[in-house]
């Protein structure tokens, strides 16, 4: 991986976003269906949060009863992505190097960042792209010498 290349160059573009009012049980649907653990949160054409499928689990504790099912359904029914959304966001513009992207993974606890341009989001990045990336390579220079893992 050439660090120093920009970050749009392994970005994910136009990621799906959410609305602060959307319910916890539309987000948890999301998430496992579209298999993703981000989700930046939009509203009026603004970054205001994100919702990390983190946050959904801790909001859903079990309590390991008979009620479990009914719990958790009336929990995500609830509440609202605004309640348990951070607003703390890590971001970077698009020609802002991998490098840098690194650095904010290894300085802070976040595991997405956000790509802006302007005011605009463009496009996130996570560590699975950065692990996935780095497979890519591994796997590319595996097999040109002939080895498999």
């Amino acid at each position: 991986m050439k660090i120093y290349s920009p970050i749009s160059s392994i970005m994910t573009p136009n990621p799906i976003t959410v609305h602060p009012k959307d319910k916890l049980s539309y987000i948890k649907e999301l998430l496992d269906k579209k298999n993703i653990h981000h989700l930046p949160v939009i509203q009026e054409g603004e970054l205001v949060g994100m919702l990390s499928k983190s946050d959904l689990l801790l909001m859903q504790k079990k309590q390991f009863n008979q009620y479990d099912d009914i719990l958790e359904k009336s929990r995500l029914n609830a509440f609202h992505v605004e309640d348990i959304m951070t607003t703390g966001l890590a971001k970077v513009a698009p020609n802002d190097s991998i490098a840098a992207v690194l650095k904010v993974f290894q300085r802070n606890l976040f595991h997405a960042v956000l790509v802006m341009e302007k005011d605009k989001l463009v496009g996130i990045v996570t560590t699975f792209d950065i692990i996935n990336q780095l497979i890519e390579e591994v796997e590319g220079k595996l097999d040109n010498n002939h080895v498999s893992l």
